[in-house]
């Protein structure tokens, strides 16, 4: 029989998002979870969360906890699952074997699976003597063991694998990012649900777990887009034992690729999720770059916000190509977030990032220093790690001012005299307001000097930030003060 396809929509939609907790969480990992998100949000349905932990030897509670992080960092939320509790728990695969054991021993009672004894090198030697690739695989030839071809394989001392018998018919099924796909019959032999040791495999605890928990559609990696038919037949056989009445619509995301077109892999630093974070991208810009990886909100638009992104999102306008994932249009689009931000907003951000700065807790003066800078610069950042290299001067004394190598490179032979003119202008200024120090500094250099302003104000701005770049010299100099600003043009004219 064929089983029904769901036609669940609205609120009837359940999705899931189940990763392996195995090293740091990946950005392909991580958009993933958001399109799944985007979709339950969207249609009201409902996500559900759980943790495929079978493996033992890879599996770690850190990295656990680290996806947990990563999550609640970009704050995407689910119904149902782990540290939130539901219906259908419980949520870790490694808590649910009994569940496992069940449900294979209805498929076996049915005759959907069946015991395989086989060995890799006999698989080999029986191809070879067909006269088929050795390589090919498993041909389905225990399907009608005897009981005692069981038994005398048992007298060996032989363990058993479990096979789930499959249909022989094609498998199609309407991918909901590709189309129409078809598994040609035997294309897809019998496979192994359960070790010899007894423990079942992903290709089963992982429909099992769907079905179970009511899953009405699949998005998932293109890189499981082969095991599909595999579930399906799984799943026929689960319709027909009575644990689900339907099989999920699967959609097969886009690989996400690193330099060179090549498939992003974890070793790639640009993969971490924790290393953008690190370097200061802001959740609402990293998800709304995760979100154009396969997807766009429409045409000749990059910046949205996650609430835009749920009421746009439909898991079928998602592209099937692979998605690059473009270092610079990331840190562009962060920017583009970090000057969507309340000002207040954008200070208290700061402060991890000035951390080696700043005291903790924060200083009445460190507090006035910040309040007054941050909008110099949150219309110039693309990410909150430049934050030390843009403000670190206005926190750091004036004797312990390091003036950078390439700074002192852009100095002219008579900076030493543009210095000297500045500390003698300011020097008269009462009113210490950027407008004032402004005037003052034009009148003397500009005016009296007959300099152009960036040979006037360049020397000053290294003089005062130790860089090439800075925020805006006359309001850095307000924000300074009268004393250390004199000070240091007095520091870099003497040298």
């Amino acid at each position: 029989m064929t089983a029904p396809f769901t036609t669940a929509t609205g609120s009837d939609v359940r999705v899931r998002f189940c990763p392996s907790p195995t090293g740091t969480p990946h950005v392909g990992l991580i958009r993933t979870a958001l399109f799944n998100w985007a979709y339950a949000r969207h249609t009201g349905g409902k996500l559900v969360f759980r943790i495929e932990d079978t493996d033992a030897a890879r599996d770690s509670e850190e990295s656990y906890e680290q996806i947990l992080d990563a999550l609640r960092w970009l704050r995407l939320d689910w119904d149902e699952g782990v540290e939130v509790g539901g219906p259908h728990g419980p949520y870790r695969q490694s808590e649910r074997s009994d569940v496992y054991d069940e449900v294979i021993g209805k498929l076996k009672a049915a005759g959907h699976v069946y015991e395989s004894y086989v060995t890799p090198e006999e698989m080999e030697a029986r191809n070879r003597a067909a006269g088929r690739d050795p390589k090919q695989g498993y041909d389905n030839h225990e399907r009608d063991l005897t009981e005692a071809e069981r038994q005398a394989f048992r007298d060996e001392g032989r363990e058993p694998a479990l096979r789930l018998r499959v249909p022989d018919r094609d498998l199609s099924f309407d991918d909901l990012v590709r189309g129409e796909i078809t598994f040609k019959q035997g294309t897809f032999p019998d496979f192994v649900v359960v070790r010899p040791n007894g423990k079942p495999l992903y290709t089963f605890t992982n429909p099992v777990d769907d079905a179970l928990m009511g899953i009405t559609h699949v998005l998932r990696g293109e890189d499981l887009l082969s095991s599909t038919p595999r579930q399906i037949a799984l799943y026929e056989a689960l319709v027909e034992v009575g644990i689900t009445e339907f099989v999920p619509l699967f959609g097969h995301l886009p690989y996400v690729m690193g330099e060179g077109n090549k498939k992003l892999s974890k070793r790639d630093p640009e993969s971490n999720l924790f290393h953008h974070r690190a370097a200061g991208m802001v959740p609402e810009g990293l998800l709304n770059y995760l979100a154009l990886l396969g997807w766009s909100i429409g045409p000749d638009r990059d910046v949205f916000s996650s609430d835009e992104m749920v009421a746009a999102f439909d898991v079928v306008d998602v592209n099937p190509n692979p998605a690059r994932f473009d270092h610079k249009k990331a840190e562009s689009i962060n920017g583009d977030h970090i000057r969507l931000l309340p000002s207040d907003e954008f200070r208290a951000r700061l402060v991890p990032y000035l951390a080696d700065h700043l005291s903790d807790p924060v200083t009445a003066e460190q507090e006035r220093v910040l309040t007054a800078a941050a909008p110099l610069v949150q219309e110039r950042m693309q990410l909150l790690g430049e934050a030390p290299g843009m403000l670190g001067f206005l926190f750091t004394a004036d004797d312990a001012l390091v003036v950078e190598d390439d700074a002192l490179a852009t100095l002219k032979a008579d900076a030493g005299d543009v210095l000297r003119a500045g500390v003698t202008a300011l020097d008269g200024v009462t009113d210490w307001t950027t407008a004032s120090i402004e005037a003052a500094l034009r009148e003397a250099l500009i005016d009296g000097m007959g300099l152009k302003p960036r040979v006037a104000f360049g020397p000053l701005r290294v003089a005062v930030s130790g860089r090439r770049v800075s925020p805006p010299l006359f309001e850095s100099m307000e924000i300074l003060g009268k004393d250390s600003t004199l000070t240091r043009l007095r520091r870099l004219a003497d040298r």
